[in-house]
């Protein structure tokens, strides 16, 4: 029955991530370069794991397939895990992560899902190894001073000891890199006075759009108004907002100003539209975002001519 539970809750914690992933795909991370394609690589592979758990719950015995295929998708929690932390300390491709709440929550599963698999893949032992003394006739039949069972049963508890403490630790540095990481503030960034917000253009796909200073592609909000923008919080965290006092350069005719953001600073517009840059554009050139369906709305890449 236990070896039933965990198998069980391990394949529903591994179609959990999968499906938070899933989501973050389709509105936004597909459009990433390196990023999208390992998304959904990740997406496909959880499904697969999930099911091939889902699988072997039910199975008779303790083969060791079950145990395998419980290791393995430990194994993949733990790797996908990993991966998200390094893109929260130091970037993967080029693309550095932001605190999410979605991002976090996937981390708290992933943590359940390595803890659950692993339990269930070191106690799938034999069942001699499980019992702490075996039958009479088994116990007549083994060498004088054979402790194998013995042995295997406090095998099987330092190994679920591991796997608890692995688990702790790794929901501790989970916490710990969460809270490090770096996420926009709920009401929006600050700027100084008089920082220049510089306005360049590039052509992109025969396109002539805006960029900031450094060349990335800036973007404008649908659901925005020309006097109040609505990208706080995770959006702002994907979407940074253009701050400051702007500066037109070479090729930028339209009409520049600033709003007020809630609880201060400015924000750059463009003809009435608030500008963002992209957490997905990691380069110049780059317009990852345009016309993505994410956080409320539709964003659209902003052209020289408005």
């Amino acid at each position: 029955m236990l070896r039933t539970s965990l198998r069980l809750a391990g394949a529903g914690l591994l179609a959990a991530t999968a499906a938070i992933h899933l989501d973050l795909y389709l509105t936004g991370y597909r459009s990433i370069p390196t990023i999208g394609w390992l998304f959904l690589l990740q997406v496909i592979a959880a499904f697969a794991l999930a099911a091939a758990v889902l699988a072997t719950a039910f199975a008779r015995g303790d083969g060791l397939v079950p145990r395998l295929v419980a290791a393995a998708g430990a194994g993949f929690a733990v790797a996908t895990l990993g991966g998200y932390l390094l893109s929260l300390w130091i970037g993967l491709f080029g693309f550095r992560e932001v605190r999410t709440s979605a991002g976090t929550v996937a981390g708290v599963i992933e943590v359940a899902a390595f803890a659950a698999l692993a339990v269930a893949a070191v106690t799938l032992v034999p069942r001699a190894a499980r019992v702490g003394s075996a039958a009479g006739a088994d116990a007549a039949a083994r060498p004088a001073g054979d402790a194998r069972p013995g042995r295997g049963l406090a095998g099987m508890r330092a190994a679920l000891a591991a796997a608890g403490a692995l688990s702790l630790i790794a929901l501790a540095v989970l916490g710990g890199s969460v809270a490090a990481a770096t996420s926009a503030p709920a009401s929006g960034p600050a700027s100084a006075p008089g920082t220049p917000a510089v306005l360049k253009t590039a052509t992109i796909g025969r396109v002539t759009v805006l960029t900031n200073a450094k060349g990335l592609t800036l973007y404008w909000f649908a659901p925005d108004t020309s006097a109040r923008s609505v990208c706080y919080g995770t959006c702002a965290a994907y979407w940074p907002p253009v701050t400051g006092t702007p500066v037109a350069g070479p090729g930028v005719t339209g009409r520049t100003g600033t709003i007020s953001r809630t609880g201060g600073g400015t924000q750059v517009t463009y003809d009435g539209h608030p500008l963002y840059t992209y957490v997905g554009d990691t380069a110049p050139g780059q317009a990852s975002g345009n016309n993505l369906d994410l956080n409320g709305g539709f964003w659209h890449e902003v052209t020289a001519a408005g």
